[in-house]
Formats: C-alpha cells, structure tokens, sequence
C-alpha cells in the first residue's frame, strides 16, 4: 500500500499547494498516474508535488488548474511558493519588487536577476553550489513573473560595461543573455542603459543597488551582501542613493546606444561561437 503523507496546509505555501493539489484531484476521482496522463505529466511528479517534495512551475499549475477547474488557484499560488523559497533574508526584496510601481537598479558586474536568462542564472547560482539547482533556479526566474501582471511595474536598469564582458557561463549563454536584453529594446516599461568604460569615475563605485517606488509608500533602497540583504526606508539614504542613480543615468548610454553597444558585444565577442544564422556551433 501507498505510504499518503498527509501535509499541514498552514505549515508553508508549499504544503497548502500539495494539499489543495490532492484535495482537488481526489474531488475530481482521478488518481495520480491518471491526472499526470492528463496533464502530460508523470503520475510520480504529481505525487511529488502534492506531498511538498517538489516545486510545482507555472506550466505544471495552468495545465492542472484546467484539468481539475480550479478557477485558476494553482497558479495564482505559484508565486507566493517560489518567493517562499527564496533565502530567509531575501524574501521581503521579493515582496518589495512585487509590490513596486517603479524599480531602478544598477548593477556593477552582472545583469540584475529580473533580466537574466536560465542559463545565466544557472551558471551564477550554480558557481560554487550545485546543490537543487533546477529547483533554484525555478525560484529564481519565478520573480520575473512580475511582468506579467496587469500593470506591470516599470524597471530602469543601468549596467556596467563591465557586465557585458564578464563571461558567465560561457560565450553560448553570454550570446542568449544579451540577446535577451536587445529584446525588451522596444518594451517601453523595461528600459535598459549601459554605463560606458569611458564614464571613468562613476557615482557608483561603492557598489550595486536598487531602488524600488510604490504608489503610496516610501521608496525603499536594497543594497546587497554575501547571504546577506539590507532594505532601508532611511529618507538620507534614500536621498544619496537617487541622487546616485540621476548621475548614473545622466552618465550612461541613450537606450538606443545602450543596445548598439549591447549588440556590438555580442556579436564581436561572442558571436564567432554562433554561425551566420545566430545558431551555436559545435
């Protein structure tokens, strides 16, 4: 006989997930194997799930939603699941960006989390730990879905040069990165400049940080430590920190030079991988 691990749906949104999985699927008379036969799934992956032993995804949830006629509950809990398994002490970050109207960031040496590819998030989270790797990375892309929403909010990105160059996880997943951000080049709400080698002496030299607005609550700014977070609603640090990112931005790149650069690297440094149809070569 199967051993039924029976969750606690108020121990975390994990387990309310599970429970509501199984609740669903065994209202609707279905086992397991025969949902998983539905959905395109293995019936073992649905037990899984369902017992909090493994992240449900966006995809998993939209085809069991319809399946079983949740009215959509699975998938509106995917968010608060992923963010649940972010870091103790990044969790609120993630609120933060959930909640923002608008968020300005700088990055110094890498392209910020809201903007990277799977590969390159699995090369950065996967440096010196390879430990649940998939499952982090899920959590990790997960916080991307804020664009998704009806108003999504509105991102400002300034880059160092430096970025571009920085080879994460090899010239293959450097080529799909930059590609990704020429993509959002029309996308009037994620805006993308590049802070030039030339601009020499910068306003951001004592490191990365973000800038999140809300509609009616004051702007928070989040600097970043080794496993380590640091929001502040200090109106002083506030205040430093974006008058920091007005310089920044004066400094950068027009959007529209920002993404020739962008394209210039890509395919001066990392294109001699790729073959005259973009493809990567073997």
């Amino acid at each position: 006989m199967t051993h039924i691990n029976v969750l606690d749906p108020g121990a975390s949104p994990l387990d309310y997930y599970g429970f509501e999985l199984r609740r669903y699927r065994e209202a609707a008379g279905l086992t397991q194997k025969q949902l998983g036969d539905i959905v395109n799934y293995t019936g073992s992956l649905v037990g899984q799930v369902e017992t909090a032993r493994k992240l449900p995804t966006p995809e998993f949830s939209e085809r069991v939603d319809t399946a079983l006629e949740t009215g959509g509950l699975l998938y509106r809990l995917v968010d608060l699941v992923m963010r649940s398994q972010l870091p103790a002490w990044f969790q609120q970050v993630a609120e933060l960006e959930a909640r923002a109207t608008e968020i300005c960031t700088f990055q110094l040496h890498m392209v910020h989390s809201l903007l990277q590819t799977e590969s390159y998030v699995r090369a950065v989270l996967g440096a010196l730990d390879q430990t649940n790797l998939d499952d982090r990375t899920a959590v990790r892309l997960a916080r991307q879905r804020i664009f998704e929403k009806e108003v999504p909010p509105v991102l400002w990105a300034v880059i160092s040069e430096a970025a571009l160059y920085q080879e994460i996880g090899g010239p293959e997943t450097m080529w799909g990165q930059l590609a990704h951000l020429l993509s959002f080049e029309s996308n009037p709400r994620i805006n993308i400049q590049v802070l030039p080698f030339s601009a020499g002496a910068h306003a951001g030299l004592q490191g990365s940080f973000n800038l999140y607005r809300f509609a009616s609550d004051p702007d928070i700014v989040y600097t970043e430590g080794y496993g380590s977070g640091h929001p502040t609603a200090n109106p002083d640090t506030v205040k430093d920190c974006s008058l920091r990112y007005d310089h920044l931005q004066a400094a950068a790149l027009s959007l529209k030079d920002s993404a020739e650069l962008i394209q210039r690297v890509m395919e001066e440094r990392y294109g001699e991988h790729r073959d005259s149809d973009g493809d990567p070569v073997a």
